[in-house]
């Protein structure tokens, strides 16, 4: 098969593959590598459950079920593909069905385009092209894995996977495109080459709860960095890029926590009675606990700067990288540079190896007190005395730098306002800073309180009205009687 008949003439870009340093969804000019990448193999998925199968023929797709993902039921792209579907003759998605507008960015695996659907203006996704006659086995295993994760994945801080399809020895994966680019190249456009401490609180906040979904279906990351956290065109994040994850079971738990902890979650039970009276009794907070703490992995993949001592010394690793270059990754987002960072990668790996604790430039920032507790207390050598490793997110989130945000409204904060990122207005209104209404909304609402103050005094007014009348009537009936 010709690539015109792979893919449409019009989409004028040169499909040859070539080999370079880093396989990126978006690729970023200064964008450090892995250690190391794999590719995806990919299906037609809707489902929360996917089957991916393979055929002999030279351009398969498998079309699922149509069992919309819960935070995804209103989402427009679903629908422009559900309507690209129902007019195929076959009912599937196929490669000529999207047009290609233009190269977003080569890897060591393929190339990654942005399109859309052909009878949609407005439906643009990224297509990840892999060339599999280039994969070695193990590398296949790899590609394996992250199919099969993000079939799983249903999450707002995650990738989500419209298509799988398989053309001749191409594999194609169908995403989410991010038109602000990523995290990494963000930071290269602020001065000084660091954020300020509410974005960086906002932009580590969905971080931590990305990683936290992970980590209950069993995934273990391990490629945390700014590189792979994209910005959407809402401001909001999605890490990409899970070919380096591995899965590991994870037991779910519900735990009752001291209640002298300065957070309070949970239920509270009040009072209980005795022989000599009433007493306050306890708090019982109880919390969810979904951490892979049983994961465990010898192969050492990751980037460099990134990397835990445990990965580094290759006894054995689990759950705890993650943490570990999630404090890595808070540092570099305030810093401008990783904690560890030498002249060369062995001296950066030597330097993650020794027992050199983490160093701070001076700097005087509100919230940097807070914000530096907690990248000591991810960066402690030892994983079990790592925060996070034992609880997970859990614990990660009673830290005291997260104190002003309000987790389950994570999702309606308005991201902050950073050179570099354009940001599509959507109905958020709530600050990331304190939990606040935008003004403008508060506008609105102080308008509408005014009008129900008025309409409720005219009614009060009303009342006293009438009875007043029927009050002074019945008397005059009574003098007059």
């Amino acid at each position: 098969m010709d690539e015109d008949t792979i893919f449409p003439p019009d989409s004028d870009l040169d499909l040859s593959f070539t080999s370079t340093a880093t396989d990126r969804t978006f690729a970023s000019s200064s964008a450090r590598s892995s250690l190391a990448r794999s590719s995806l193999t990919l299906s037609f998925n809707e489902s929360r459950l996917s089957t991916t199968s393979t055929s002999t023929s030279t351009a398969t797709t498998t079309t699922q079920s149509l069992h919309h993902r819960p935070h995804r039921k209103s989402d427009p792209l679903w629908s422009a593909i559900k309507a690209a579907t129902n007019l195929s003759s076959d009912g599937n998605l196929h490669l000529r069905h999207l047009k290609l507008l233009r190269h977003l960015g080569t890897g060591n695996l393929g190339r990654v385009f942005l399109c859309r659907l052909r009878d949609n203006d407005h439906a643009n996704f990224a297509l990840k092209v892999v060339d599999k006659d280039s994969l070695t086995n193990k590398k296949l295993s790899h590609v394996q894995m992250e199919a099969h994760i993000l079939s799983a994945l249903d999450h707002p801080f995650l990738p989500t996977l419209y298509a799988h399809l398989e053309v001749s020895h191409y594999t194609c994966l169908l995403i989410d495109y991010c038109p602000n680019g990523d995290l990494h190249s963000l930071i290269r456009k602020q001065p000084g080459n660091r954020l300020p401490v509410e974005s960086v609180r906002f932009f580590a906040a969905e971080v931590l709860v990305a990683l936290e979904y992970l980590h209950a279906l069993g995934v273990v990351y391990r490629d945390l960095k700014p590189e792979n956290v994209l910005l959407r065109e809402n401001g909001h994040i999605m890490l990409s890029d899970f070919d380096l994850c591995f899965k590991a079971d994870v037991v779910p738990k519900l735990e009752n926590r001291s209640p002298h902890h300065r957070h309070k979650v949970g239920s509270t039970k009040n009072r209980w009675c005795n022989c000599f009276g009433y007493r306050k009794r306890e708090e019982v907070v109880t919390e969810f606990i979904a951490e892979p703490t049983a994961a465990f992995s010898r192969s050492c993949v990751g980037t460099h700067e990134y990397l835990a001592p445990e990965l580094v010394t290759g006894n054995g690793h689990g759950n705890g990288v993650d943490w570990w270059a999630f404090g890595v990754f808070i540092y570099e987002l305030m810093y401008g540079t990783t904690p560890f960072k030498g002249e060369s990668k062995e001296a950066t790996l030597r330097n993650i190896a020794s027992t050199r604790e983490v160093r701070f430039p001076a700097a005087a920032e509100e919230g940097m007190a807070e914000a530096r507790d907690l990248i000591e207390k991810l960066l402690v050598k030892d994983p079990r005395r790592r925060l996070g490793c034992a609880r997970g997110a859990t614990d990660i989130k009673q830290h005291p730098f997260f104190d002003v945000i309000k987790w389950p409204l994570i999702r309606t904060y308005r991201p902050p306002e950073v050179r570099g990122v354009l940001v599509k207005k959507a109905k958020t209104h709530v600050s990331h800073v304190n939990g606040v209404t935008s003004p403008k909304r508060r506008r609105c609402w102080w308008k509408r309180l005014g009008y129900l103050m008025m309409k409720n005094n005219e009614s009060i007014n009303s009342n006293r009205n009438y009875y007043s009348y029927s009050i002074s009537s019945s008397s005059k009936v009574r003098k007059y009687v």
